[in-house]
């Protein structure tokens, strides 16, 4: 498999609670931004930069994806439903969630992105993936300076692209995760098919083994965490 056609996961399951009213009939990825659903930004994305398959798993009003997005041939891609509220009574988290979609993806190492965040510029780059095929590393994470909404950041960034722990003392300025990322699946071994299970303790256990790569993106990005900031998005360019 080359690394252009490496497939992707899309995180779409959440239920959005800071978002309601506007997600109590809408699931937050299907939220028009600028004329198309948010999920929509990272699918046209995946297509020009040369994936082709991609698994998008879902839970919360999860019907509505596959009425929306149909099987990707739009696109040029083919998209497959991880359906996580019909086989698994509600979302998994997102380490949980790449475990119940790796059947799907048929890939030990893939893209990750969160369906509900807006980052048109960042690019899904076959060489990116080349480096970290070569690497060593279970992860590789986009961070993004951090948003006035989450000031004190998640992670630091080393000179090499290593990945520290937020406390770590050589760490002068933290970073906020993009939630776009490669991985490994060995990255979450040890979850269970169908277990609920969050994903940064497994990125905290890979950092304290230096094995989480990390890479600075000062593209355009937004999490579109509150109905606010989604008007606010609107009038962006």
């Amino acid at each position: 498999m080359s690394a252009a056609q490496l497939p992707a996961l899309i995180l779409a399951a959440g239920r959005g609670e800071r978002m309601r009213p506007l997600t109590d009939t809408t699931p937050k990825p299907l939220l028009p931004v600028h004329g198309k659903p948010l999920i929509v930004w990272q699918l046209e994305a995946l297509a020009r930069d040369g994936v082709r398959e991609v698994v998008i798993n879902t839970a919360w009003l999860e019907d509505q994806f596959p009425a929306v997005l149909g099987d990707g041939s739009r696109w040029g891609l083919a998209i497959r439903y991880s359906m996580e509220g019909r086989d698994h009574g509600g979302a998994l988290e997102t380490a949980g969630g790449m475990v119940k979609a790796q059947a799907l993806l048929q890939s030990d190492t893939f893209w990750v992105v969160a369906g509900d965040a807006w980052l048109p510029d960042f690019r899904f780059d076959a060489q990116a993936v080349n480096d970290f095929m070569r690497s060593g590393d279970l992860g590789h994470l986009w961070l993004v300076p951090n948003p006035p909404q989450h000031p004190r950041g998640d992670f630091g960034l080393g000179a090499e692209g290593r990945v520290l722990a937020g406390d770590h003392p050589s760490v002068i300025t933290r970073y906020t995760y993009s939630t776009a990322g490669l991985f490994q699946s060995s990255l979450v071994d040890g979850v269970r098919v169908g277990e609920r299970s969050a994903l940064r303790p497994h990125l905290d256990a890979a950092i304290a083994r230096g094995r989480l790569g990390g890479s600075l993106y000062t593209g355009r990005w937004a999490d579109v965490g509150t109905p606010q900031r989604w008007q606010d998005l609107q009038g962006e360019a």
